[in-house]
């Protein structure tokens, strides 16, 4: 709690260690100051401490209770308090969120972007946020979009607002200080952090340079998976996810800037006070954060390979049982133990839409050229699977491959059941990689007819790479460098 500052810029205030609250849909309630929350009722007359009560609605009024999300808030001073909207000068002109010809394209080509490159000049989150692909609308409700951001400053006497939807923020590189009109939360890389449509939030950088990739869903908002025949336990667990504790800035802030995100355009609003001003709020509306590191997979254990969908930790879904407008899907270290199984990612043609990114570490079915803060994106029933290098190495272990653990490495997934359109700043990207398609290139036919049981006989039994010479055992070997395979 600060009293009565002036705001000169960043606060500089990272406490070590921050309160959560544990949970997720829950109806949680917090307060700075004892007694701030009202007692029997939402809006009394006169709330504690002279503040203001304002409702947050995420979804209708009458939407059926178990998906109903609102939250209150006791403030210092209501939101409303702002000069008029005006639009952003200059604008920004890499966002999108109604996805059409104008702005961008499609194309069913596998395409793979390098890590793009810190700026050189000064850039905030806001300013270093871009579109990558999406679909669908947010003036209509419906669809979703796909950004990345590079940052190398704070967002200073400013806030964010995105009235389009929900932003899932994944940061690759520097940890990311989050206020929020319900508290501040610390994300880490190896960390996801879910901001709600309407929320207004700030971004400091904790450790300089930061980047990542930020998914955003129109008229939905993310859920845990059903873990139907699984049970009651596993993947993401629901006490694992953490929302922040009230905490409040009472602020005299000259110039301050309100920027909100309104169907794609932004748009700037005055005010001289602080919004991160919320004293106390009750509700199950709220931003949180997931450790990834804390998600239980599960995995086949005796032959053949289980969908990725097996390693879903939220999903945005449809108005269709079953399939998603985004769904958000890891792959974290595990052990594969699969016999007689062609263990990485089997070859696929999708019906869905597949954006992948990687945190840190390795892509078991990329033995190469996909890189920590790069991305891909297979699109609706474009082909994609492992590259040549890992068949080929896969192969010649043969059936005498071990249980080995995928060790030191998170790659993600956005999965969608639109087909998305990509923007052309994405398309003309330095950082787009021309020559992936190369990758499978290399797969060659091992058809016969006269020597079919032969043949099968001798990948089965491990023989394949000698029967290729050394070029295959070099890969198998270079796989396990990669991977860091091994017994541990």
């Amino acid at each position: 709690m600060e009293k009565k500052l002036t705001c000169h810029g960043n606060v500089t205030d990272f406490p070590a260690e921050l309160e959560y609250l544990s949970g997720f849909g829950n109806h949680f309630s917090s307060e700075a100051i004892p007694e701030a929350l009202p007692q029997g009722q939402n809006n009394p007359l006169v709330c504690p401490y002279g503040l203001y009560a304002e409702q947050l609605s995420g979804t209708s009024f009458t939407s059926p209770r178990k998906l109903n999300q609102r939250s209150w808030f006791y403030r210092i001073k209501p939101s409303v308090t702002h000069e008029p909207f005006k639009p952003l000068i200059p604008s920004h002109k890499k966002l999108v969120s109604e996805f059409n010809q104008s702005n961008s394209s499609t194309n069913p080509t596998q395409l793979r972007w390098k890590p793009p490159q810190i700026p050189d000049s000064p850039t905030d989150f806001i300013d270093g946020l871009y579109t990558m692909s999406g679909a669908g609308s947010s003036f209509l409700r419906h669809g979703f979009a796909i950004h990345m951001y590079t940052a190398n400053k704070s967002m200073e006497n400013c806030a964010f607002c995105n009235a389009d939807g929900d932003f899932l923020i994944v940061p690759q590189e520097g940890r990311l200080w989050i206020k929020t009109e319900c508290g501040r939360l610390q994300v880490s890389p190896g960390e996801i952090v879910v901001l709600p449509q309407g929320f207004r939030f700030s971004v400091d950088l904790l450790d300089g340079p930061s980047r990542g990739y930020v998914a955003e869903v129109f008229g939905t908002h993310f859920q845990i998976p059903d873990l139907g025949p699984i049970g009651a336990n596993g993947l993401a667990a629901s006490r694992d996810f953490l929302a922040p504790t009230a905490w409040f800035e009472d602020k005299i802030c000259p110039g301050y800037i309100v920027v909100q995100k309104f169907g794609g355009e932004l748009f700037t609003a005055k005010q001289d006070f602080s919004p991160f001003n919320v004293v106390a709020w009750q509700g199950n509306y709220v931003p949180y954060k997931y450790d990834l590191s804390k998600f239980c997979p599960f995995n086949t254990v005796l032959f053949d390979h289980g969908d990725p969908s097996i390693n879903t930790v939220l999903t945005a879904p449809s108005d269709k049982p079953g399939v998603a407008i985004l769904d958000f899907v890891i792959f974290p270290p595990r052990w594969l133990v699969a016999e007689h199984t062609f263990r990485p990612p089997y070859f696929h043609r999708n019906c869905m839409s597949e954006f992948m990114g990687l945190i840190f570490g390795s892509y078991e079915a990329k033995a190469d050229g996909f890189l920590p803060g790069g991305a891909s994106l297979h699109n609706c029933m474009s082909p994609h699977g492992p590259d040549t290098n890992t068949f080929e190495a896969t192969v010649a272990r043969g059936n005498d491959a071990k249980p080995f653990r995928i060790t030191d490495t998170m790659a993600f997934m956005f999965e969608s059941c639109l087909i998305a359109r990509v923007c052309p700043w994405a398309l003309e990207s330095p950082h787009i990689d021309h020559n992936y398609y190369q990758c499978w290139i290399g797969l060659k036919s091992h058809f016969s007819l006269e020597e079919s049981n032969h043949m099968s006989r001798e990948m089965l039994n491990g023989n394949y790479g000698k029967r290729n010479g050394n070029v295959v055992e070099k890969l198998a070997q270079k796989m396990e460098d990669v991977v860091d395979l091994g017994c541990k």
